[in-house]
């Protein structure tokens, strides 16, 4: 009689699959982080972009210069000519004239959590580009990685295996019985200014299990441990990101205990808006039931994204077309399309808004640049709308 047409699969062939993965994974991080080196943010502005976005004229900056309120920005030794400014350049302009767009202290800092209980729906994409696009006009950042994947971490320049220590770096130590007070021992600036980033790495998956095991033991809402730390660090900030896991599970709900706002990516395919009708429905019956033991969170706006989104394909567009109807109040009017700049910028570990030179001048760059600018401009108007103090300026602009 015939053995089975196919060898077994046991714990060592397991084994050598996982060393061989490992392998790849090493490779590639070799050419991802390259020994020495460390992740720089090279954008430049010339002195027309940096008028736009400080909000005055190129005439006041140069006056500014001239007089010694600014400083002159360097020249490259060979053309003589100025190199543009940094955006931390832009900012000390906008400290200078006092177009900061700061919250006021007595206004509530945004703590907006990017959440779909799916993978794969650009909810990691939607967090470091919306970082990126609030700190690029001057608004102070805080992105909190809640996600063992660390795929936000590994974006924002840290190799998630060796720059980041889970005993002292992540969330998982706040989550452990007797943890520190508050979250300012893992804040890290990064190379963007006016982001900070709390890090994540595999260690953070631990946290599941001793959540689930904290709950049994003591009975207690230990799903608001992450809400009263987030209230530590909230006063640093305008907006603070939230990036969960794509699961359900005891650090997702906490992401929402933790957030008074959400915003909710979802492709508009039949698989994952089925998964997001889903998620809603097991959201609000989850938020419900926790509700009655530790009382209820409400959120200043929670909205729906399109993400992926591809217009030569019919099925997207009947579905989006759908998606209006049913949620016409709910829908960001901003979509994020499909495009081969994102997935080209994240093989290597960057953003659409980190490209420089000639790249930055193609249709498909420019394209893909308008979609996320629209994105967050949508959502910075969301966010203004929470601050009383912003709410002159929005009548004015024409949007309150």
């Amino acid at each position: 009689m015939d053995g089975p047409a196919l060898p077994g699969v046991g714990l060592d062939e397991l084994e050598g699959l996982s060393e061989r993965a490992a392998t790849v994974i090493e490779r590639l991080r070799d050419r991802i982080y390259a020994p020495g080196t460390e992740k720089r943010l090279d954008l430049r502005f010339n002195v027309r972009t940096a008028a736009d976005m400080v909000g005055r004229t190129e005439k006041a900056i140069r006056d500014a210069e001239g007089d010694g309120r600014l400083p002159v920005p360097d020249k490259d030794p060979d053309t003589n000519r100025r190199t543009g400014y940094s955006l931390a350049q832009v900012n000390a302009m906008r400290q200078v004239f006092g177009t900061l767009p700061h919250r006021a202290p007595e206004d509530p800092a945004c703590v907006l959590a990017v959440q779909n209980f799916k993978g794969g729906v650009a909810k990691s994409t939607m967090v470091t580009h919306l970082a990126q696009n609030f700190a690029m006009k001057g608004y102070r950042v805080c992105v909190v990685d809640c996600d063992s994947q660390a795929s936000t971490t590994a974006i924002f320049g840290l190799n998630p295996d060796v720059d980041v220590d889970e005993g002292e770096d992540t969330l998982y130590p706040f989550f452990r019985h007797g943890g520190p007070r508050d979250l300012r021992y893992a804040l890290r600036a990064t190379y963007w200014p006016g982001i900070a980033l709390i890090p994540a790495n595999l260690g953070l998956y631990d946290a599941e299990y001793e959540f689930a095991a904290r709950m049994a033991r003591e009975q207690t809402l230990v799903l608001d441990r992450l809400r009263e730390g987030i209230e530590s660090i909230a006063d640093e900030f305008d907006v603070i990101l939230l990036d969960p896991p794509p699961a359900l599970g005891m650090i997702s709900l906490s992401v929402l205990r933790a957030a008074n706002a959400l915003l909710i990516p979802a492709p508009p395919n039949n698989i994952d808006f089925g998964s997001t009708a889903h998620f809603l429905k097991m959201m609000g019956a989850t938020l419900s039931e926790i509700a009655r033991h530790g009382g209820a969170r409400d959120y200043s706006f929670v909205k729906i994204l399109a993400t992926k989104m591809n217009d030569q394909k019919s099925a997207h567009v009947a579905i989006k077309r759908m998606m209006d109807a049913v949620f016409p109040s709910d829908m960001l009017q901003a979509t994020l399309k499909d495009s081969a700049e994102i997935d080209n910028a994240t093989a290597n570990l960057s953003t659409v808004y980190e490209l420089t030179g000639p790249q930055t001048r193609t249709d498909t760059h420019k394209r893909c640049r308008a979609y996320l600018d629209a994105i967050g401009r949508e959502v910075e108007t969301l966010i203004r709308k929470t601050w009383p103090s912003h709410h002159a300026a929005l009548r004015k602009e024409g949007v309150l």
